[in-house]
């Protein structure tokens, strides 16, 4: 279909976006195993020098909804020009959707924070992150600059009326939010451990839902410090926006197809069987 493939870094008013493999990539792909940590630390110290470069925006007040999606911008580059694959599907579900929305999204890696405001943007959106965050020396900068929701994620009750009334402000006034309902970055989807804060929300200021589901393993989770972890030993990054659904009663029956939607990408994903043993059920 015409358009699925997009130059590197520019995603149009195409429902789907894919790299284009360039030469440079496939010798990446060539050379990877023999020097996956030199080819780590050249793309971390992109990374870095974008970050700061966003948090100088941030702190001369200059980080609005353009500048924030052209910093993410440059992050999808890097991945694809140290060797990345990206694949992003369904972002006409995104710009067909009327108004402000709740964005649910399991969560992987660092990767999908960075990417999404590329993804996303224009339509006007911030996260529901941990509170903690908003201490870190850059990224604490940045998130109070687009005025991200901070949680204790220690205290249910208390983040669960944070995000009514603070959420519930925000999509009031046209802002979308995009909310992780697992506690910490993983590979998996244990459903228990899958919070309902994002369709409590909806519910509350009667706005739909949007599933996306995401994965971001490209970028490894470390050992010693989660944040720097070993860079492409998986190469494909996927990323596949669902359609809006409103909410009808408590939410029980949405909050588990999105829980089914994620499940079920990541299967796909994996190359597994829908039927086989796998660690994405639980």
């Amino acid at each position: 279909m015409a358009g699925d493939t997009l130059p590197m870094g520019q995603i149009s008013k195409q429902n789907t976006y894919h790299t284009i493999e360039r030469k440079k990539q496939r010798l990446l792909r060539r050379l990877w195993g023999k020097c996956c940590f030199t080819l780590s630390i050249s793309f971390y110290f992109q990374i870095v020098k974008i970050v700061f470069e966003t948090w100088q925006k941030a702190r001369k007040g200059a980080l609005d909804g353009s500048c924030w999606s052209q910093q993410s911008l440059k992050i999808l580059k890097a991945v694809e020009s140290n060797g990345g694959i990206v694949h992003i599907e369904g972002l006409d579900n995104i710009r067909n959707a009327k108004g402000p929305v709740v964005f649910i999204s399991n969560h992987m890696s660092t990767l999908e924070t960075f990417i999404f405001p590329y993804v996303i943007l224009p339509k006007d959106f911030t996260f529901i992150i941990k509170k903690s965050l908003l201490a870190h020396p850059l990224m604490g900068g940045i998130l109070r600059a687009v005025k991200a929701i901070a949680v204790t994620r220690k205290n249910p009750r208390e983040d669960l009326r944070t995000v009514l009334i603070k959420g519930v402000e925000n999509l009031n006034i046209g802002r979308s939010l995009l909310i992780f309902p697992q506690s910490t970055r993983t590979f998996h989807i244990d459903p228990a451990q899958f919070n309902t804060l994002g369709i409590k929300l909806a519910v509350k200021a009667r706005v739909p839902v949007i599933p996306i589901a995401v994965k971001t393993d490209f970028w490894g989770t470390g050992k010693f410090i989660r944040d720097f972890g070993p860079i492409g030993k998986v190469r494909e990054v996927y990323i596949t926006i669902g359609e809006p659904m409103m909410i009808q009663g408590n939410g029980r029956e949405e909050h588990k197809e999105i829980i089914q939607f994620i499940r079920s990408h990541l299967i796909q994903w994996s190359g597994l069987s829908p039927i086989s043993p796998s660690i994405l059920e639980t």
